[in-house]
């Protein structure tokens, strides 16, 4: 995904939003759906583009998971009123890396293997792989999302 990931955010906030009020709900579900791009910044301004950034910690679904059990314990035991934006938060990032996986590599089975996996391939039809992936059936998911959050963006202001 290049484009959809914060709109499908907004999508899980909205959603989330039906089943508890927590005024920071929707700033979770979007913060988490985005979270794992940051590494973009390392990536381009220090990394000089050297290792493809679904392979750093934040791309990694195993890291969250250490990070998400720990968190939803104590939030549990200590803060029950941040459990729902906590999981807003966290289904946010897991629907980042799913997203990712439609057409980009996650390695999903770290810590047991390395392997990179993706559901879709995205030839190099182009000069460049922005369009290549524009112009794939593909993106189509994208659009799809966008159109989703529009629609519930006009729905909650009528």
């Amino acid at each position: 995904m290049i484009t959809a990931h914060l709109p499908s955010g907004y999508v899980l906030g909205r959603t989330a939003q039906r089943y508890g009020v927590h005024p920071w709900l929707m700033p979770a579900a979007l913060i988490g759906a985005v979270l794992p791009d940051l590494d973009l910044i390392w990536f381009y301004l220090v990394d000089n583009r050297a290792i493809h950034h679904h392979h750093y910690w934040v791309h990694i679904p195993f890291f969250w998971f250490v990070v998400w059990l720990p968190t939803m314990l104590v939030l549990h035991r200590w803060k029950p009123r941040w459990l729902p934006p906590a999981r807003a938060f966290f289904v946010g990032i897991l629907l980042h890396l799913l997203l990712d996986t439609v057409a980009g590599d996650i390695a999903w089975g770290v810590p047991l293997t390395d392997q990179l996996f993706h559901l879709f391939t995205v030839p190099a039809t182009q000069s460049h792989f922005v369009l290549s992936y524009i112009l794939h059936w593909t993106f189509s998911f994208e659009l799809m999302i966008w159109a989703l959050a529009i629609y519930l963006y006009a729905k909650a202001k009528l």
